[in-house]
């Protein structure tokens, strides 16, 4: 068996042979083979390696992008932060603000809360008071019947300016020329409207008001409303005079409780900003019945008491 090979090898010099064992062919072709795997072994490890390194660039280019936006929208974020902050103050304050001006209402209507009390249950108390004041101001009298200019004769004794005798004044003569419109002061019927000789009111007005109030309009010139008819707070009933037994132009006005007269310069002088003065200067009349009575009671459109019927608080 023969385990050697020649490898001949020309050149200027000559031939060379040179005997070699298989043994080195097969070592030279197990080495050829070694490098070609290691070669194969080496391109595909630097291809993946480029890959690799192409993969985690646009994964480094992405987290860049997204870090960008992330800025931006942490920018945007934070001046939403500071615009919400800023309309949050701007909302504390004008809560506050909302708080005080309650607090004012709060006092003038005589609410007295707790200062732990939310405010919407405030806000709620004093809007249900004020509906409920407005209600009892709507159809009890209060206000001037007429512009209020001030009164020629109080209400108590007196000597009569005619007959000249002292007695009951059951009324207060409020100044006015003749001519003067006469309003109602609460929502009424009209119990009588005409020309009343045995009180000496001459041409006279009674209005019947709920829960057991009435009003006279006395030594009127002209009346314009009619028995049995439904009239509301602030509707014109009639015109001022110097009827009947009157010593000059003037209105008298009454307020009777079940027929028992009542001082009417507290009740002249009542409205929502001193809603409680009356309570304490006619203590004969039961309002706590009233108030309760009147409870569930709302008046869609109260009327308000224009500046020139409401007498200066002084």
């Amino acid at each position: 068996m023969n385990n050697h090979f020649t490898i001949t090898i020309h050149d200027d010099n000559g031939v060379k042979q040179f005997n070699l064992h298989n043994f080195v062919k097969k070592a030279i072709f197990y080495a050829v083979i070694f490098l070609v795997a290691v070669g194969f072994i080496a391109v595909s490890t630097i291809l993946y390696l480029d890959y690799s390194v192409d993969k985690i660039e646009k994964k480094r280019v992405e987290i860049e992008l997204a870090y960008e936006a992330l800025v931006e929208r942490n920018k945007y974020l934070k001046q939403s932060v500071d615009t919400t902050q800023k309309e949050l103050e701007n909302k504390q304050q004008e809560l506050s603000e909302v708080s005080d001006s309650l607090s004012e209402i709060e006092v003038m209507i005589g609410l007295s809360l707790d200062a732990e009390t939310p405010l919407v249950e405030r806000v709620n108390l004093t809007k249900m008071t004020s509906e409920n004041r407005a209600t009892l101001l709507q159809l009890l009298p209060n206000g001037s019947p007429v512009p209020y200019n001030g009164i020629t004769s109080k209400f108590g004794y007196r000597i009569h300016p005619t007959l000249g005798r002292r007695e009951m004044h059951r009324g207060t003569d409020l100044k006015a020329e003749i001519g003067t419109p006469v309003y109602a002061t609460a929502d009424a019927m009209v119990e009588y409207a005409g020309y009343h000789e045995k009180s000496g009111y001459g041409n006279l007005i009674i209005l019947e008001h709920n829960y057991g109030f009435k009003t006279y309009y006395g030594h009127l010139n002209k009346v314009v409303i009619k028995y049995g008819t439904f009239i509301k707070k602030g509707e014109l009933i009639g015109y001022s005079g110097n009827t009947g037994m009157s010593n000059g132009p003037h209105l008298h006005y009454e307020v009777r409780f079940f027929s028992r007269a009542l001082n009417p310069y507290w009740f002249i002088k009542w409205n929502v900003k001193n809603y409680q003065e009356i309570f304490e200067k006619e203590k004969s009349i039961p309002w706590q019945s009233l108030i309760t009575a009147t409870a569930h009671i709302k008046v869609p459109k109260p009327t308000q008491t224009p500046l020139s019927l409401q007498p200066d608080p002084q």
